[in-house]
């Protein structure tokens, strides 16, 4: 099954590589072909075009020089167009003919005239109302150019003159070219590739530790990392998953650690039940009896408090949490909070006051969640407090907002721990008791109601712990107002 998963793999990063060469580099061939073709193309209309113009030049000069033989009556003109055929300069690059009105060859410029029955195209375009331009191969299979044009206004016995040239010269140049054009195609189109196949395995190398950091993530290795130093997108994104590893990590090592914490606060009172229900079971001793109870009570409570608060946390990690709000008044729930605490913090020896003002604004809220809220920052305040220490509560308005405060001279927090402590999980002192998660409830409460959660501490002197909640209006019900 692995040796299939690896397999898997390595057909994965082929086809990545086979992606690329099938839809960019064939796209890039096919785009220097049709270049390459355009520029052939080009270059022989180019060459073409020269030649024919060359040739529709020397022949119209011949047939300007005929043309003035012809204005003089006496003159013949057969005597004269074999002089000036016999003369032509460039005889030794193209071929000058005169065509009677048969359309035979009678006479050329070498000496040599084509047989009887040979084909003139380019005449015979001319006399279709042509423009006596014609491109092909002669009798010895040699490529060639023919110009007509037109003399029978001049003479009645030739009615065409035309020039007929070689193009070896002309197609061996764009020979020439076509091959240096393709030198330089496949040296561009080699250059592509070897670029393409570096750009795609940088690509491909980071892809693959991202998968094998993927692979060991989903174990819980947390511990390895992406190694990539170049400094562009794909370089964030192994940034990111690095953090995000470190962020797993200590993710992973606080849950790991909230699952023992969460062990030893279960244990420690069930022990504490368990062993004195045995004692009350056997003991028949009232005294014995009734302090026994209390424990059981006491430690079914803080059971019950910590069982609730695991229940809000998963039900803020679903997304299931809601409120029920509704008018409430703060200086109620804050009251009955420390209320609770009093006789707890006497048993430590530790000093709760708590100045109640006359009035605070009602907020609109859920009474509960917001009791909740004041009796883990109370409970916390006494947890990291020693005894003989000094626990202060305070309830004022500020700029229309609802302020309490919740001072200790506990052990404080460390200023690295302190931007951490409202994160799930973590505990900032292992030395005291607790979930680790009631802070990050009371957090979440306090938000979900427009407020917020402050934390001011120092390590050795204490902790200060600010709740600001708006205070807020019922909305009115649909349709009161018509």
């Amino acid at each position: 099954m692995i040796k299939l998963n690896k397999f898997s793999k390595a057909e994965h990063k082929r086809t990545l590589l086979r992606r690329w060469i099938v839809n960019n580099l064939s796209v890039l061939v096919l785009i220097i072909i049709v270049m390459e073709l355009a520029f052939v193309y080009i270059i022989q209309t180019f060459y073409y075009t020269g030649a024919r113009q060359k040739l529709t030049s020397e022949l119209t000069s011949v047939v300007n020089i005929l043309a003035r033989y012809a204005q003089d009556s006496e003159t013949n003109l057969t005597p004269e167009m074999r002089s000036t055929f016999e003369s032509f300069s460039a005889k030794d690059q193209m071929e000058l003919m005169a065509v009677n009105g048969k359309g035979r060859v009678v006479f050329t410029s070498s000496g040599f005239s084509p047989a009887a029955d040979t084909a003139l195209p380019d005449y015979e375009d001319l006399l279709d109302g042509g423009n006596g331009y014609w491109v092909g191969k002669a009798e010895n299979n040699e490529k060639i150019m023919a110009v007509c044009m037109d003399i029978s206004s001049i003479s009645t016995e030739y009615s065409a003159v035309r020039v007929v040239s070689s193009l070896s010269e002309v197609d061996a140049s764009i020979a020439t070219l076509t091959v240096a054009a393709t030198v330089v195609c496949a040296a561009i189109l080699l250059l592509l590739v070897i670029t393409g196949i570096y750009f795609v395995g940088s690509i491909i190398r980071p892809v693959t530790q991202l998968s094998t950091t993927a692979e060991k993530f989903s174990k819980g290795d947390f511990s390895f990392r992406i190694r990539y130093d170049g400094n562009d997108e794909i370089g964030d994104l192994c940034t990111a998953i690095n953090h995000m590893a470190d962020e797993l990590s200590t993710a992973e090592e606080m849950k790991n650690e909230f699952i023992s914490s969460v062990s030893h606060e279960l244990r420690t009172p069930l022990t504490a039940i368990k062993g004195w229900a045995e004692t009350i079971y056997t003991e028949n001793d009232p005294d014995t009896v009734r302090k026994g109870m209390n424990v059981i009570i006491n430690e079914t409570e803080r059971l019950s408090r910590m069982v609730e608060e695991l229940l809000d946390f998963s039900r803020m990690q679903s997304g299931h949490f809601t409120l029920q709000k509704d008018m409430m008044d703060v200086l109620a729930e804050l009251g009955d909070a420390v209320l609770i605490y009093m006789d707890k913090a006497a048993r430590e020896q530790i000093e709760i006051s708590y100045d109640e003002p006359e009035m605070l604004p009602f907020l609109y809220g859920d009474k509960n969640r917001i009791r909740q809220v004041f009796i883990n920052i109370i409970d916390n305040a006494i947890k990291y407090s020693d005894p003989g220490g000094h626990v202060r509560i305070e309830a004022t308005e500020q700029n229309g907002n609802i302020v309490v405060s919740v001072s200790d001279t506990g052990c404080g927090i460390k200023a690295s721990d302190l931007p951490k402590v409202k994160t799930k999980f973590y505990k900032p002192n292992h030395t005291r008791r607790g979930s680790g998660i009631g802070l990050a409830v009371a957090d979440e409460i306090v938000t979900a109601h427009g407020g917020r959660l402050d934390i001011i501490s120092d390590e050795g002197l204490g902790t200060t712990v600010t709740i600001t909640l708006p205070p807020g209006q019922k909305p009115e019900p649909k349709g009161a107002k018509e």
